[in-house]
């Protein structure tokens, strides 16, 4: 497999830390508000590399973290007078639910920063004694110019809009250097700790979460570290130094980044008042069109999220689905070789997924020029299910029955008030009243439902 490195700014190929093995840490939310189309990309990108290992053979453990003690939080509490606990605790089901309905999987591993206040001690100790670290009046700040390699990983040594990203503070010997240990205000959320009572910085957390959980001996800790973009330049920059200079080793092999959320050609973000969260997104689109939609542009593309474009991708995951039902019912065998390597070949070229999609387009086209043959072929029937499944397992879509997604959007009311029609046109079919069966028919086709008859009853599917 190939994947774009960050830091080396080309395509490499994996080889990981242990043979067969694969340790990957993504950068998890900050738990104050609910999740954004952003968290959605960054989610799927990593879900879909996480699933493409698998499918290659690798033993994966993935760890993705939630920062929940911060300035954001802390200010959250305040505005909402409830506790730390509480508001973290609501926001973290928050984005599991959002993610769970974009069919990410959840992590192996997922450690927030209030479980690891004694690892981020012991570090903030460690780089006191040695000399990489020093206190000021309102907390321990790590010193840059003990990093003899930092901006080496976002390469911004020239870069003359660098203190834009960090915290200014006319106490710091340098002001790239970022806060490991905040002191105590009043009111404030604190822990004991040698060097004052206090809370972590920011940075510091996923070092500590990777050393706790993941470290491996030797060179490199872990073998890839995600994220999104924007993430580059301070955050996994200050994490790779404090690293180096705690544990003498290289925080990760890899670094692999996705590109920003535009919505109509505009960068997300809140500044902009144009974040666009993914409980309101929900509201109108399905969960499987909104991830077949994030997924289609690759990763380290920025991604313009627009109406116009996400219909446009879900008639192309239509065409899946229709497949799909002119197969149904029946059951899979073994998927067909040639499209599975193909597949595989495509997303493993750095997650290609235009590549990988046109593969699946290609499929779909030969299975129906096959079926259009020989409808009734049960082994045929088989390879193609099996070929579907195998795209579920991978992408994480086509896993719904096919009826059902053509259902999609359909309101509650009007689902009533369709099943009530077609239970009067299976009771005039029994009684055999033909002309009044056919009568609620085309009462239905006025609705734009169209109805299939089969083994199992009567199936209906909207037209959009």
């Amino acid at each position: 497999m190939f994947i774009y490195d960050s830091h080396l700014k080309k395509k490499v190929k994996f080889e990981p830390i242990k043979k067969g093995q694969a340790s990957v840490y993504v950068c998890g939310p900050t738990v104050y508000d609910d999740a954004h189309l952003g968290h959605a990309r960054s989610s799927i990108v990593f879900d879909l590399l996480r699933r493409v290992l698998i499918e290659l053979g690798y033993k994966v453990t993935f760890v993705k973290n939630f920062t929940d003690i911060d300035d954001k939080i802390i200010n959250k509490m305040r505005q909402s007078s409830k506790s730390l606990e509480e508001v973290t605790t609501r926001y973290i089901q928050r984005y599991k639910d959002d993610m769970h309905s974009l069919k990410v999987l959840d992590a192996d591993i997922e450690p927030k920063a209030t479980d690891t206040i004694d690892e981020i001690i012991k570090m903030t100790e460690t780089l006191l004694k040695s000399s990489c670290a020093y206190k000021l009046e309102d907390g321990i700040y790590f010193d840059t110019s003990k990093d003899s390699s930092y901006l080496s990983l976002s390469g911004r040594y020239e870069d003359k809009n660098l203190q834009n990203r960090v915290e200014c503070h006319l106490g710091k010997k340098d002001q790239k250097d970022f806060a490991l240990w905040k002191y105590s205000k009043e009111n404030e959320p604190s822990y004991e700790a040698p060097f004052g009572k206090g809370r972590p910085g920011w940075h510091i957390e996923c070092s500590a979460m990777i050393q706790k959980h993941l470290a491996n001996e030797g060179r490199y800790q872990i073998d890839i570290h995600g994220g999104g973009v924007d993430l580059l330049f301070p955050h996994h920059e200050n994490e790779a130094a404090q690293t180096r200079c705690a544990s003498h080793q290289t925080l990760a092999k890899y670094w692999m980044h996705n590109s920003f959320v535009n919505i109509n050609g505009e960068k997300m973000s809140k500044s902009l008042g144009n974040s666009f969260f993914i409980k309101d997104a929900l509201k109108v689109y399905d969960g499987e069109i909104l991830r077949f939609y994030l997924l289609s542009t690759h990763y380290r593309q920025n991604f313009n999220f627009n109406e116009e474009d996400l219909l446009n991708s879900k008639k192309r995951l239509d065409k899946l689905y229709r497949l799909k039902r002119r197969i149904y019912p029946t059951g899979s065998s073994k998927y067909n070789k040639k499209f599975r390597d193909e597949l595989l070949l495509a997303l493993s070229d750095d997650l290609n997924i235009s590549k990988a999609l046109s593969v699946i387009d290609e499929m779909i086209n030969l299975a129906n020029e096959k079926l259009d043959v020989n409808p009734k072929d049960k082994a045929l029937k088989k390879e193609i299910l099996a070929n579907i499944e195998l795209i579920s397992k991978v992408l994480g879509i086509g896993e719904k029955e096919s009826f059902e997604y053509f259902q999609l959007g359909v309101s509650q009311e009007e689902k009533k008030k369709i099943e009530a029609l077609i239970s009067k046109r299976d009771e005039a079919k029994k009684s055999k009243d033909y002309k009044k069966a056919d009568e609620i028919r085309d009462e239905l086709e006025g609705l734009d439902i169209m109805i299939m008859d089969t083994p199992e009853g009567t199936k209906w599917e909207k037209r959009f």
